[in-house]
């Protein structure tokens, strides 16, 4: 196969562009500055008459297409639509030669017709294991290994659980943008919607959906009603009315990529209080390395990408109940001016970055798929070593 260097890139999600700044978002930021991106979201049902899609430029550079289908499409196979919408897109935008990055093997009922010259699988989430997983998503995840020509897993236990299923399988876990969190270190101005909350603050950002574990939450701000929890983004799949209320906890509500390090910088501690069941049992959180790189201490509960390595070389508190998280904050909170600590994790934060992960990805992207190597867990051997 020759190489893929110059050819567009169409991406499959099931993240939208706009929602929380992610995975996708870097990688296909750093894809656009070389090469035409077209990131194809889910569609929006609405009250329009007839199937579109609507496709606008990204400060970043990424084309974001969404296809807007009429609301009595929802009880139809709408899959055909989304089929001829793609074709009619590729064939106006002139899209000949390109590959294909699929964040959902959901996306392979509206694309599998299609010619790419290479497939790339990104598995950044074991999906099947979402509480509103299509009942499809199994047999299309299968089929999408099948099809692959490479295959990208967001972390090491989901490298782990996938490694026998694909010839040509590698581990990139969740970077950091480095420059862009320390700025935090700088202490910018606090928000407005901040500036009254009184401290000690132990703050959280990312999406407030099912996998944070409200009723932890709730309990440590009833043992400690003298600190502070904040959280900072969108409200998926709950209702407002029914999470954790009291005096102490502050929903700001969610806030662009470039605003978060001012919020992070008045923080005295982050938290990552994420529940322990089937749907984070591979997560590996982003935003582990976004609140070290802000230099604030990090408690988190026992997910397995956080324990291996960050848990296990004391970078970040991991605990299993409401009162070691307590237990930990105020640990942490002693120790956030630990020079010693913030020294490893500079030391980790030298070898760690979007940049290098985005290199590495693209130099197996364009090796002819001949050139298979075994299954990379370099990462994770590095990182040991460093600290």
């Amino acid at each position: 196969m020759d190489s893929c260097e110059n050819n567009d890139l169409v991406v499959f999600s099931h993240l939208r562009w706009n929602f929380v700044f992610q995975r996708p978002q870097h990688l296909m930021s750093r894809f656009a500055k070389k090469r035409r991106v077209f990131y194809f979201e889910e569609p929006i049902f609405e009250d329009v008459s007839f199937p579109r899609i609507h496709t606008h430029q990204s400060e970043e550079g990424v084309f974001v297409v969404t296809p807007f289908l009429p609301q009595a499409f929802l009880k139809l196979n709408y899959q055909a639509v989304l089929a001829t919408l793609l074709d009619e897109l590729l064939m106006a935008r002139y899209i000949h030669n390109f590959n294909i990055w699929y964040f959902t093997p959901m996306a392979l009922t509206f694309s599998r017709h299609l010619s790419p010259k290479r497939i790339v699988f990104d598995i950044i989430d074991e999906l099947v294991h979402f509480a509103d997983a299509p009942p499809l998503l199994k047999e299309l995840e299968n089929e999408l290994l099948m099809k692959a020509d490479l295959v990208f897993t967001a972390g090491h236990s989901l490298f782990e659980a996938k490694k026998n299923r694909h010839h040509n399988i590698h581990a990139f876990p969740s970077s950091v943008d480095k420059i862009h969190f320390a700025q935090a270190r700088l202490k910018p101005t606090d928000p407005m919607d901040q500036i009254k909350i009184s401290r000690p603050r132990v703050g959280y950002f990312g999406a407030i959906d099912d996998r944070v574990d409200m009723v932890l939450l709730a309990e440590m701000a009833r043992l400690r009603p003298d600190i502070q929890f904040i959280l900072i983004g969108p409200i998926v799949k709950a209702n407002p009315e029914t999470l954790p209320q009291a005096d102490n906890i502050h929903y700001l509500g969610q806030k662009s990529y470039r605003e978060l390090p001012n919020y992070i910088a008045h923080w005295d501690c982050a938290m990552i209080p994420f529940v322990l069941n089937d749907s984070t049992q591979y997560i590996n959180p982003t935003k582990t390395l976004e609140f070290l790189a802000a230099g604030k201490p990090v408690v988190s509960t026992a997910i397995m990408d956080v324990i291996y390595p960050y848990g296990e070389n004391n970078l970040v508190h991991v605990a299993e109940s409401a009162t070691q998280f307590i237990d930990y904050i105020e640990l942490a909170l002693l120790e956030r001016r630990n020079i010693k600590w913030q020294l490893q994790v500079d030391s980790l934060l030298a070898e760690v970055s979007w940049d290098n992960t985005w290199q590495k990805m693209t130099a197996l992207e364009l090796l002819p798929t001949t050139s298979i190597e075994s299954p990379n867990t370099e990462f994770f051997y590095q990182m040991n070593s460093t600290l």
